[in-house]
């Protein structure tokens, strides 16, 4: 009776053990293993991306036409607020921006230091500016996080470079009914759907091509079984009601098989 009883304390530890398991994060993580870092694959201009552009030089006022005026926003004061990140430059569906003065110009397929430089090539060649600086940024750069995390949306990023793991911490975390072994992320380019499965538990997402995420992105998580098998009508009372107790029933299940081997 006593190993009976101990089999079952055992087993009862070893479930919980099993539970933790599925919801920690890179769980073969070598600590004070040093790792060569997988550089971020460049984000590139594609059609219908947004783009701010701004022209500076040493002849403000001849530089000033190459520029989309700014515009002016009312507050909530009467007060009038002023931002440049308004207008932008929207890549046409043939991968073309249409800039002051110059007319078309092929942005799609290169990355913004790339533009960046084609178009200070172009006003020079065209002697429209002697010493043209271009600062090319994304305005629509954001990705979109569904199924179980704490706070489903879609983020905008103001980095070229952010990963999975980080827009998950936008989202704040997975809740406890996401599956950490079944993370998607769907992407599209180049008039192709991509669509690649991480496992969080495991250090070979780094290796991932959607570790890093693109523009446009969408990041689903699995539900577990529990959560799929739960009642739509009153999700939140059933979530609360399990969970605490499946607690209890787990703890008062570990003091009655002590109590027992304590009196034997």
């Amino acid at each position: 009776m006593r190993r009976f009883l101990l089999f079952g304390l055992v087993a009862l530890l070893m479930s919980s053990c099993n539970t933790s398991k599925e919801i920690i994060y890179l769980q073969d993580v070598r600590l004070e293993s040093p790792e060569e870092i997988k550089a971020a694959e460049t984000i590139t201009i594609e059609p219908k991306d947004m783009l701010s552009i701004v022209v500076s030089s040493s002849q403000p006022d001849a530089a000033r036409i190459f520029n989309l005026p700014i515009m002016a926003t009312q507050a909530s004061n009467g007060d009038l607020m002023y931002d440049s990140y308004l207008n932008g430059y929207v890549v046409d569906g043939d991968g073309y921006i249409d800039f002051p003065v110059v007319g078309k110009i092929k942005a799609s397929g290169l990355n913004r230091w790339q533009l960046q430089d084609r178009i200070m090539e172009t006003l020079r060649d065209k002697k429209l500016l002697d010493d043209p600086v271009v600062t090319v940024d994304f305005m629509n750069f954001k990705v979109s996080i569904l199924g179980e995390v704490t706070a489903p949306g879609t983020y905008s990023i103001k980095s070229d470079k952010v990963s999975v793991l980080e827009a998950i911490a936008m989202a704040r975390d997975l809740t406890i009914y996401g599956k950490r072994d079944e993370v998607y992320v769907i992407r599209e380019e180049g008039g192709q759907r991509h669509s690649y499965k991480l496992d969080l538990r495991s250090s070979d997402i780094f290796d991932s091509p959607a570790y890093y995420l693109k523009q446009n992105d969408v990041i689903y998580v699995q539900p577990n079984k529990v959560r799929a098998g739960q009642s739509t009508i009153n999700q939140n009372t059933v979530k609360s009601v399990s969970m605490w107790v499946s607690i209890a029933s787990l703890l008062t299940s570990i003091g009655v098989l002590v109590a027992n081997i304590v009196k034997m």
